[in-house]
């Protein structure tokens, strides 16, 4: 219970203690005096009745008292506060929808290890790094998903990211649904600055929405689109399932650079082509700079004082002293 009474406990004062150098030159001074003023008494007896009596054995205990009471005034003086700062953060956020193709192309090798877990180990970072703006995140393939709504709670996002894997919607490149879906969280949004980053490494080839219509919407909505191609130039080695089991193929990386282009610059965001791991997370780096929240941040420090107990332990040694002095070790005339 003492123990965390003082825990994490600092000192206003600390310079204070520089009075603690007085308790020595006391107690040598307390010394000299006694041997100064002691009374020289020959005994034929050393066994003389009275002079082992309790009262000699605590004669020093008024002395002793008054230390007490003078040291733990000086850690009065010094002021020890436990001192708690809060930190609120306040301010506009930005709506954010990360739309990440999972299709099977995805699995290519030219990303270390492959292009999914790269771009979920750069989505992860870029969530780290916005602490107040709502997240979303939609994943698309053949069809789209939405894999976590809005939400500023990073540990469910950061789980929902951890979760995606190739396979888990029907293969193919529907760029147009994935982007409508993305728009659709948006929809209702009250923010001033509605994002979407959309990641694709391939051609538009299925869907319900076409992705001219899926611009279109973003754009009534006042959504902005990043686009990113990842993929590197030329054949990129792909892992593909066959009837004799996972074999390692060369496929050629087709990237619809006009398309998304033209999705980036039609709603006021910008298109990026990532090649290299390196290259995706500077991407992500500059759309968290493009992208700025604004935010007020707000410290409270909280003092709470403790020298209160030094205090009353003060007056306490200083009483004891004083009913010792004129009760028990009372000198008459």
């Amino acid at each position: 219970m003492l123990y965390n009474y003082f825990k994490n406990i600092s000192f206003a004062h600390p310079w204070c203690f520089l009075l603690l150098a007085l308790i020595p030159v006391l107690l040598i001074w307390y010394i000299k005096y006694q041997h100064r003023h002691q009374g020289a008494l020959l005994l034929s007896d050393i066994s003389a009745p009275g002079l082992g009596s309790w009262k000699t054995s605590l004669r020093h205990l008024p002395f002793l008292l008054r230390l007490l009471a003078i040291t733990v005034t000086i850690v009065a003086l010094a002021r020890p506060q436990t001192i708690n700062e809060e930190q609120h953060a306040e301010g506009e956020g930005v709506d954010i929808v990360i739309c990440l193709d999972v299709s099977g192309s995805m699995t290519a090798q030219d990303f270390a290890p492959n292009r999914l877990e790269a771009a979920k180990k750069v989505a992860i970072d870029f969530v780290n790094k916005r602490l107040t703006d709502r997240i979303a995140v939609v994943i698309f393939s053949g069809e789209s998903f939405t894999q976590c709504p809005l939400t500023t709670d990073h540990a469910v996002l950061i789980d929902a990211i951890q979760n995606i894997r190739n396979g888990l919607l029907e293969d193919g490149t529907a760029i147009g649904s994935g982007l409508g879906t993305s728009v659709d969280r948006l929809r209702q949004s009250k923010a001033k600055s509605k994002v979407v980053i959309l990641l694709t490494d391939g051609e538009n080839n299925g869907g319900l929405i076409d992705p001219q219509t899926a611009k279109e919407i973003a754009k009534t909505f006042s959504v902005k689109v990043y686009t990113i191609g990842v993929g590197t130039d030329g054949i990129a080695r792909q892992p593909v399932q066959t009837p004799l089991g996972v074999v390692m193929q060369d496929s050629k990386v087709s990237i619809d650079e006009n398309l998304l282009k033209e999705i980036a610059t039609e709603t006021g965001g910008k298109y990026f082509r990532a090649k290299d791991n390196l290259g995706l997370v500077g991407i992500y780096d500059e759309i968290n700079g493009l992208e700025k929240t604004k935010l007020s941040i707000t410290n409270t420090t909280r003092v709470t004082e403790k020298f209160f107990p030094f205090v009353m332990a003060a007056l306490l040694f200083i009483l004891l002293e004083f009913l010792l002095r004129f009760t028990l070790f009372k000198k008459f005339p």
